[in-house]
C-alpha cells in the first residue's frame, strides 16, 4: 500500500523535518523511543514537545543506557528498538551498544543528529563521521542529504532491521533537515533489489537433510538465538519431541527449546554442561539451527563435532561455512526450515543406545558447586532465583560469571526470557536493558543480575526506574571482583591479580536509596529466601546487594586453545 505524509489533513500545511519524522515514527508503530538530547538534535526534541504523538520518551543518563536499554525491548518485544541522540560525543556513546546489537542481531533504529549539511567535513562543533565510524558495526547506515528522503529512509530502516537476520541501521540526520519547512507530500514506497532474504529453503537440500538424519545414529541438534528471531520455538519442540532428538542450546539461544524438557542436555561451549559437549564432540550429525558456531561455542575447531556431518540452517548465508565446514546448508529462515522438516518423512533409525548415554552423561557429570563456609555461593543464590520466581523472570545479565551462573542454572522454559550480551560481552549491559525489557514487558517480573563491577557502568541509569516506577528487581553478586578476570587471573596467570579485585565498592544500599529506590543487603544463607520473596512482591523497583564467595569459579570451562571435550572442573 503507498503511504503518504503528513498532507492528509491539508495541502497546504506545513511543517519542518523534526515534525514529519515524528509523524513518520508514529506511522511505523514506535511506542517508546530512547534518547537524550543534544544541539544537533533540539529541533526533535521540540517537535516531540509540540506533538501529540501516543509514544513515550525515556530520557537516560548516559546515551550507552539509551542503546541498552532500547536492545532489552528488542530482545524481548522482537520488535525494533528506538533510539535518539545528538552529533559527536552523542552518537560516538551509542557505538558499544550499536556494536553490540550487530553481534547479537538486535533489531535497532538509531538515529544521530548531525551538524547541518553545508558544514559537514570543516570539523565543526560536535561533528563526528558517524556514517564512517557506523558502517563496519551496522547492518546499513544512512544519512538524510534530502528532506523528501526522510519519510522513505525510516521506513526502509526499521524494514531492514527488522526483517532477514536482524541488526542495527543509524540514520544520521543533519540540523538543517530538520529545521527545513515543507508542505509537500512524500510518498514512502521503496523497493531493496539488492535486499532480499531467503527465508525458503531449498526443497532439495531439506530433502538431503532429510536423508542424513534418516542415516544419523548419534543426531544432536544445535539451537541459537535464530530461532527465537523466526519465533520458531513451537516447531523446534515439535520437531525434538517428534524424533526424540537429543538437543542443546548456545548461550544466545536459551529459551528456544524447554530448559527442564529431558531432552535438553543444557547449554554447550567454553561453559557449557558436559553432557552437551561431548554430545557435539561424539555426534555423527549435527544440526546447527540459528547459531553462528562462535568461538566460545566450538573452543579449538580442529576438536569440534570431529566425526559429524555438520547441517547449517540460517537465514545469513554468510555465516554458513564461515568457520566450520558444512555438509548441508540450508539458507533459510528457521521457522520456515522446520515446518519443512515436519512435512517430510523421515525415517529415522534406532537411536535409543546414544539417547541412554547422553542421558548418563547428564546423571553422572551434573553442574556443581560448594558452598562457602561465608557469605553466599553465588550458584545456589541464583538457583534461589528460579525457584521463587517460578522460573518466569525475564532475566537479563552484565556478562561475566553472573551470566554464566544464571545460563547454568536457570532453567528457561519459554522463549524471549533472556537477556543477556553474547558476541560481544558488554559490561554495563544488563541493568539499562532490564530497563527496556520492563518497558516492552510491563507485566512481567524483571530480574536484573548483575556484577558488582558491571553495575557501577550504568547504575546511574536508577534515576528511570525511580522516576517511571519501573519494578526491575536488581540483583548484584557482589565478589567485590571483576569476577571472570579474577578466575583467569587464577587459572593462567598463576594467580597474579593485576587490577581485578577492587579495592572499595560503594555502599549499593545507600546508592540505591539516594536515587529514591529501595536498597536491601544479604550476606546470610538464611536470608536469601524471605529477603527474594519480599523483593519480587514488592511494587515497585528494588536493588538487592548480595555478598557471595569472591574465590568462587565457573565451572566446567574449556580452557583456551583447548577443544570442547577437554573441559576443566568436570565432577561426578
Amino acid at each position: 500500500m503507498k503511504v503518504e505524509n503528513h498532507a492528509a489533513e491539508s495541502a497546504n500545511k506545513t511543517i519542518t523535518g523534526a515534525d514529519l519524522l515524528i509523524e513518520t515514527l508514529v506511522e511505523a508503530g514506535v511506542d517508546t523511543l530512547f534518547g537524550y538530547p543534544g544541539g544537533a538534535v533540539l529541533p526533535i526534541y521540540d517537535a516531540m514537545y509540540r506533538s501529540d504523538a501516543p509514544f513515550k520518551h525515556i530520557l537516560s543518563r548516559h546515551e550507552q543506557g539509551s542503546v541498552h536499554a532500547a536492545e532489552g525491548y528488542a530482545r524481548v518485544t522482537g520488535k525494533a528498538g528506538v533510539v535518539l541522540a545528538t552529533s559527536g560525543p552523542g552518537a560516538t556513546n551509542l557505538i558499544t551498544g550499536i556494536t553490540d546489537a550487530m553481534m547479537d542481531s538486535l533489531p535497532l533504529v538509531v538515529f544521530t543528529g548531525q551538524v547541518a549539511n553545508q558544514v559537514i567535513g570543516t570539523d565543526a562543533f560536535q561533528e563526528s563521521d558517524i556514517m564512517g565510524i557506523t558502517t563496519p558495526i551496522t547492518k546499513y547506515n544512512y544519512q538524510v542529504k534530502k528532506l523528501s528522503d526522510l519519510p522513505r529512509i525510516v521506513k526502509e530502516a526499521f524494514h531492514i532491521a527488522t526483517t532477514g537476520r536482524p541488526g542495527p541501521v543509524v540514520v544520521d540526520i543533519p540540523k538543517n533537515i530538520s529545521q527545513e519547512l515543507s508542505a509537500e507530500k512524500f510518498e514512502t514506497e521503496f523497493h531493496l533489489p539488492g535486499y532480499q532474504p531467503t527465508t525458503k529453503p531449498n526443497p532439495l537440500q531439506i530433502v538431503k537433510l532429510a536423508e542424513a538424519l534418516g542415516r544419523a545414529k548419534k543426531p544432536l541438534i544445535l539451537a541459537g538465538a535464530g530461532v527465537l528471531f523466526s519465533e520458531a520455538s513451537a516447531e523446534l519442540k515439535e520437531f525434538v519431541e517428534k524424533y526424540e532428538l537429543p538437543i542443546t542450546n548456545t548461550l544466545l539461544g536459551l529459551g528456544s527449546f524447554p530448559g527442564t524438557n529431558p531432552l535438553f542436555l543444557g547449554m554447550a561451549g567454553m561453559h557449557g554442561t558436559y553432557a552437551a559437549n561431548m554430545g557435539i564432540y561424539e555426534s555423527d550429525l549435527l544440526i546447527n539451527i540459528g547459531a553462528r558456531f562462535d568461538d566460545r561455542l566450538t573452543g579449538n575447531l580442529e576438536h569440534f563435532a570431529p566425526n559429524a556431518r555438520v547441517a547449517h540452517i540460517d537465514i545469513d548465508p554468510a555465516e554458513i561455512g564461515k568457520n566450520i565446514s558444512t555438509d548441508i546448508p540450508v539458507v533459510a529462515d528457521a521457522k520456515e526450515a522446520l515446518k519443512e522438516l515436519l512435512n517430510s518423512e523421515i525415517d529415522m533409525p534406532e537411536h535409543q543406545a546414544w539417547k541412554e548415554k547422553l542421558q548418563q552423561n547428564k546423571k553422572e557429570y551434573p553442574l556443581w558447586y560448594e558452598s562457602p563456609s561465608d557469605l553466599l555461593s553465588p550458584q545456589w543464590l541464583l538457583e534461589q532465583v528460579y525457584q521463587i520466581s517460578n522460573g518466569e523472570a525475564i532475566v537479563t545479565t552484565d556478562v561475566g560469571q553472573h551470566q554464566m551462573w544464571v545460563a547454568q542454572f536457570y532453567n528457561f522454559d519459554k522463549p524471549n526470557r533472556w537477556v543477556t550480551s553474547g558476541g560481544l560481552g558488554t559490561m554495563g549491559f544488563g541493568f539499562p536493558a532490564a530497563i527496556g525489557a520492563q518497558l516492552g514487558a510491563p507485566d512481567d517480573l524483571v530480574v536484573s543480575v548483575v556484577g558488582d563491577g558491571g553495575f557501577q557502568m550504568t547504575a546511574h541509569e536508577l534515576s528511570i526506574i525511580y522516576e517511571r516506577n519501573l519494578p526491575v528487581k536488581v540483583v548484584i553478586v557482589n565478589n567485590n571482583a571483576l569476577g571472570m578476570v579474577r578466575q583467569w587471573q587464577e587459572s593462567f596467570y598463576d594467580k597474579r591479580y593485576s587490577e581485578s579485585v577492587f579495592s572499595t565498592n560503594p555502599d549499593f544500599i545507600k546508592l540505591a536509596e539516594s536515587y529514591g529506590v529501595r536498597g536491601i543487603k544479604i550476606d546470610r544463607e538464611d536470608d536469601v529466601v524471605s529477603t527474594l520473596k519480599d523483593a519480587f512482591a514488592y511494587n515497585g523497583p528494588v536493588v538487592i546487594d548480595c555478598r557471595v564467595a569472591q574465590e568462587t569459579c565457573v565451572y566446567p570451562m574449556i580452557a583456551p586453545g583447548k577443544g570442547i571435550h577437554e573441559m576443566i572442573g568436570v565432577k561426578k
